[in-house]
């Protein structure tokens, strides 16, 4: 069985061969998001001898190329610590592999995913917007690193949403400024995570690097829920920066300066304020210099041939569909609702005109989108405001079917703003096509007052039109229209 829970409600309504269709591409995307299988491949045990390498996973031009041998007799313990939403994954391959040997470690996942691992402990935290939970792991994870040895080993499992559950704020900055801040520049004003990232990164005694700092002297083998790239890459550029466990390049300025590009310094807490402008040099994050002092390696273990793009467009050229890429942007710095106005009238255009796409085809999109808020409080996500915005425009088509996933499983915040609860699952996106305002008539729904309020989950899911999904391990979003023959 698939990731997609609901498939049989998703098809049961509108242009069902498409429907299904979609559900069969949008699926496959989805499955591949397993970085389990992957640390499968690239972790092996026989017998005392532990073998960690493959060039499936290693980043180009590393300076350590090649396998990562370890006799494990000389081994004190292993450990296994890391955050990010449906990072238990990666854990629970190395429960699978090292078994008994695995002495325990610690995680932060997201709330509402299941726990599934035995040896290593997990704490559940909150994202975008960090709680309680996030500290409580932070804690635990600093425990766990008290007492580390040279002869003890630490895998460590970073995925998307790391930045906001591996927090732990600096002295004097508490959670409630933090929670505050991160509300304020990425909800309200709508600035994204990659402008984000430095401001959190300083204020926080984890992020940007200072994990490593806790993990010393151990011997390190960091697991990144990434796409490949190279080494240098990894070390010194800027869009790696929320790969906690490496160096980072940015600075105390770079935080201030996002700050007033995205107009929310003169709202930020004062505390906030007040610790970046005195840019303590002893609580800088990680350089290069330091990282490479430490006995590490690196591995990028949701490589892009192997991921959820690739598989979906295999999945539509099986089933009869030339593939387009529209954009494979991570951040498209764009907001959902006008991306998926756009997007909808290119397929509108396509299936009355052939142009500039001849139907049969499937375009795909891969990246994230952005929502900004202001002071509503409903309960949706970019991807499905970007299909809920598409319906709108789809009009008098009737061959065109649109989609849009998040890889972990849960699109957006869930209810974690809602000021009353509703009986409705957190959704991972949406599918619809020319049925979906028809159904919304005829049951009240004004979709277009949903979208301004952002509120769209409700919506989506009184309509059938919401996708549920098992989570897993968040690599970005992906989005597919298909546009079909008129005969289908």
């Amino acid at each position: 069985m698939g990731r997609i829970q609901n498939a049989e409600t998703l098809t049961s309504h509108g242009h069902i061969a498409g429907r299904k269709a979609l559900v069969e591409i949008l699926g496959a995307g989805l499955d591949a998001c397993d970085p389990g299988r992957n640390v499968r491949r690239l972790v092996r045990l026989a017998g005392d001898i532990l073998t960690i390498g493959s060039p499936d996973f290693e980043p180009t031009g590393d300076p350590r190329s090649g396998d990562e041998v370890i006799d494990l007799r000389h081994i004190n313990r292993i450990f296994v610590v890391g955050a990010g939403k449906g990072v238990q994954h990666t854990a629970l391959a190395l429960e699978e592999i090292l078994g008994e040997r695995l002495t325990g470690g610690q995680l932060i996942d997201k709330h509402g995913s299941p726990h599934i691992v035995s040896r290593v402990g997990v704490t559940f935290g909150a994202h975008p917007v960090p709680d309680e939970g996030c500290v409580e792991g932070c804690r635990r994870i600093l425990e766990l690193c008290a007492d580390l040895r040279e002869d003890d080993l630490v895998f460590t499992a970073l995925g998307n949403g790391v930045s906001a559950l591996l927090t732990l704020p600096v002295e004097g900055v508490s959670l409630a400024d933090v929670q505050r801040l991160v509300y304020l520049f990425q909800i309200e004003r709508g600035g994204p995570t990659i402008d984000l990232i430095p401001i959190r990164n300083h204020l926080d005694q984890m992020k940007g690097g200072k994990i490593s700092r806790h993990l010393r002297p151990a011997r390190c083998v960091h697991l990144l829920g990434q796409m490949e790239r190279t080494y240098h890459d990894l070390m010194h550029h800027d869009i790696n920066r929320w790969l906690h466990v490496l160096p980072d390049t940015q600075t105390y300025a770079d935080a201030v300066r996002n700050l007033k590009k995205w107009d929310s310094w003169d709202d930020a807490p004062e505390s906030v304020k007040a610790f970046l402008l005195a840019a303590d040099p002893a609580q800088e994050t990680l350089r290069l210099a330091e990282y490479e002092a430490m006995n590490a390696r690196v591995f990028c273990i949701m490589p892009e041939r192997l991921g959820m793009l690739p598989a979906a467009r295999a999945a539509a050229e099986a089933l009869g569909f030339r593939t387009h890429l529209l954009y494979n942007n991570y951040e498209m710095l764009a907001e959902a609702n006008q991306v998926g106005k756009v997007v909808a009238n290119l397929a509108k255009h396509s299936e009355l005109d052939g142009e500039p796409f001849q139907p049969p085809c499937a375009l795909f999109s891969r990246g994230e989108l952005l929502v900004t808020v202001g002071n509503a409080k409903g309960m949706g996500g970019r991807n499905q405001e970007y299909a809920l915005s598409a319906a709108l425009q789809l009009g008098e088509t009737r061959q065109v079917v649109m989609g849009s996933v998040d890889s972990d499983g849960t699109d957006g915040p869930g209810k974690q703003f809602l000021d009353d609860p509703v009986d409705v699952p957190v959704l991972t996106g949406g599918i619809v096509d020319y049925s979906t305002t028809e159904r919304a008539a005829e049951m009240g729904i004004d979709l277009f007052a949903e979208l301004k309020s952002h509120n769209v989950s409700p919506a989506l899911y009184a309509l059938g039109d919401g996708i549920i999904a098992t989570p897993n391990l968040s690599f970005a979003d992906l989005s597919v229209t298909l546009i079909l023959d008129r005969a289908q």
